[in-house]
């Protein structure tokens, strides 16, 4: 990997209108990191990527590299483009063990923050390095949200999230995992014990359903609610997963390394959500793809198919009559998450639109005042760079807040 890197980084044509700096969500200083790179700056470079994109580890890992910072490299147009990811990994992830985090000068300002997701754990460390006091309250007993509990260890090593809470107690964060707000305690209450600003990242816990017939069979499961703790179930040695998504495809190949020997993925009509990459792994591992099945309902047997009629240019135009069914142990349903409502019911004024997602102004402010979000909970599943980028805008908007309401 030392020498695959340091040959990657010299391949990098230092371009004075970088597309890979525009490609990436978070806008990474590309160039720079890997200048300082191969001039032996690590903790330098892995400063600067700290300080631009906190979550930058994971986003290593996770991201949609080709659709963002390879996919936009000038080398890419005829050859390969520059692995940027790998580089920036290697320095990331020195950097969070060697980083020396100290608790900044106190500015007498107190900030909650809904959510250990990315979203929140990228307030909170914003935050305290200007110097508030943060707390984190989160459903779970783990920080990292979706990070976690939604995206299997062999994709992202859970480690990782521990090593981030380390980060944060050093920085002076404090974290009260098991604590639901909206339930025992409610944002009201948050204020009342003198938080000046509140940020809700709560991301998109909510399974979808679909509505329809055999959804509370004991042999049917919700992707998100899988992907968990996977090994509470037990699926059988043939799955059926609805939805092809990036969700989806994590399910499948969890599937596949839980026992299960046969795991089919399918897709009303010919197009799929999730990344060219994610598909690719999943075709691997040995998950197999059908198109053209529409889900009409769940059976003890499996799921019940209407199958579709495409025309010349790939347009799902209607269904045949007959419908199919398919012989499945477990069917796991992963169409799609939206946000919980405990939130939107406790909290007066807090309003969502009609996807059940926070409504929020270009500060990041929801229509309570001194209560802002980013991330999942206000756009729906995205990446994490995304949630990221946007966490940085609302932490910021937080400050002047704060600063504004003291003044």
């Amino acid at each position: 990997m030392g020498l695959r890197i340091v040959i990657e980084a010299n391949r990098c044509l230092q371009c004075e209108n970088p597309m890979c700096v525009k490609g990436c969500p978070a806008h990474t200083p590309i160039p720079e990191i890997i200048a300082d790179f191969k001039e032996n700056r690590l903790m330098a470079a892995g400063k600067k990527l700290f300080e631009n994109n906190p979550m930058s580890v994971m986003c290593s890992i996770v991201c949609d590299h080709e659709a963002q910072c390879a996919g936009h490299c000038v080398l890419g147009k005829k050859g390969n483009p520059i692995e940027f990811y790998n580089i920036e990994h290697f320095i990331s992830d020195a950097y969070l063990d060697r980083m020396k985090p100290e608790p900044a000068e106190r500015n007498g300002f107190k900030a909650a923050v809904i959510g250990a997701g990315p979203a929140g754990m990228t307030v909170a460390i914003v935050l305290a390095e200007k110097g508030c006091d943060v707390t984190i309250f989160d459903d779970n007993d783990k920080v990292g949200g979706m990070l976690y509990y939604g995206i299997p260890e062999f994709r992202l090593r859970k480690s990782i999230l521990l090593r981030y809470k380390n980060v944060m107690q050093k920085l002076g964060i404090r974290v009260r995992p098991n604590t639901v707000i909206g339930e025992a305690l409610t944002i009201s209450d948050l204020f009342r014990d003198g938080y000046d600003s509140i940020f809700i990242g709560t991301g998109v816990w909510r399974p979808k359903n679909l509505g329809m017939e055999g959804e509370s069979l004991p042999n049917v499961h919700f992707g998100i609610s899988y992907l968990a703790n996977p090994d509470e179930y037990d699926l059988g040695e043939k799955v059926a997963v609805i939805g092809m998504g990036n969700v989806a495809m994590d399910v499948a190949r969890t599937a596949l390394r839980h026992g299960a020997e046969e795991v089919t993925l399918y897709a009303r009509s010919n197009r799929i959500a999730a990344s060219d990459n994610e598909m690719s792994y999943a075709r691997l591992d040995g998950a197999e793809f059908t198109f053209g099945y529409a889900i009409d309902k769940i059976t003890s047997e499996g799921p019940v198919f209407r199958i579709a009629v495409f025309d010349e240019k790939g347009n799902v135009t209607g269904y045949e009559d007959e419908k199919r069914l398919v012989k499945a142990d477990s069917t796991i349903l992963a169409v799609s998450q939206a946000p919980k409502n405990k939130l939107i019911n406790t909290t007066e004024g807090l309003k969502a639109n009609g996807r059940g997602l926070l409504i929020t102004d270009e500060n990041c402010m929801t229509t309570c005042e001194g209560i802002f979000g980013a991330g999942d909970v206000v756009h729906g599943s995205n990446t994490v760079v995304a949630a990221v980028d946007e966490a940085k805008k609302a932490a910021e908007a937080m400050m002047r807040y704060m600063e504004k309401k003291q003044a």
